[in-house]
């Protein structure tokens, strides 16, 4: 059986802030059986336009083009760009409600210190942590607190902006 090389891609989508276009945009990934591993949305620093950020796994570059071919054709849509590894910071939230007793809160607590998470609640028996950061942050900090038993987990997605000073909206689309 063949191994396929299937790499991640982040989407930026600017978009006019209306209802419905979010389900428009999603709705191109579905129909065409893309597969979304992250979505955020929210306001930009103008309330009439919201910012999509989308990870999606493809299979070649060709496929992310064509992507992003068919969302610029969609009615609201501003712009997409494509954010690269390099170019770009990329983030995301994670809560993670973890078994706690007497013996390893200590342990968990250094652990939250070392990942540099919030501990933003702690009952008798869990302890609830903030943590932001990369997908390698992340991971590797639930590969080490996944033993203790996590009882709850929420991930906002991935949200990212260009490095430097340029905002999206000012990239110049035309080359």
């Amino acid at each position: 059986m063949e191994k396929r090389n299937v790499e991640t891609s982040t989407l930026a989508i600017l978009v006019n802030n209306k209802s419905g276009v979010l389900m428009r945009v999603v709705g191109l990934f579905s129909r065409r059986g893309y597969n979304i591993n992250s979505l955020s949305v929210g306001e930009t620093e103008n309330s009439a336009i919201s910012r999509i950020t989308i990870v999606v796994s493809v299979e070649d570059e060709g496929v992310i083009e064509q992507i992003k071919r068919q969302v610029e054709k969609l009615v609201d849509v501003i712009r997409v760009y494509e954010m690269t590894p390099g170019g770009s910071l990329r983030k995301e939230l994670v809560l993670v409600k973890i078994r706690a007793s007497e013996d390893t809160r200590t342990h968990l607590v250094e652990l939250a210190e070392i990942f540099k998470a919030k501990i933003i609640d702690v009952t008798v028996s869990t302890i609830t942590l903030q943590l932001t950061g990369d997908l390698d942050k992340l991971d590797a900090f639930m590969a080490l607190v996944r033993d203790y038993g996590i009882v709850e987990l929420a991930r906002t997605g991935i949200t990212a902006l260009e490095r430097g000073s340029r905002a999206l909206s000012e990239i110049d689309f035309e080359n």
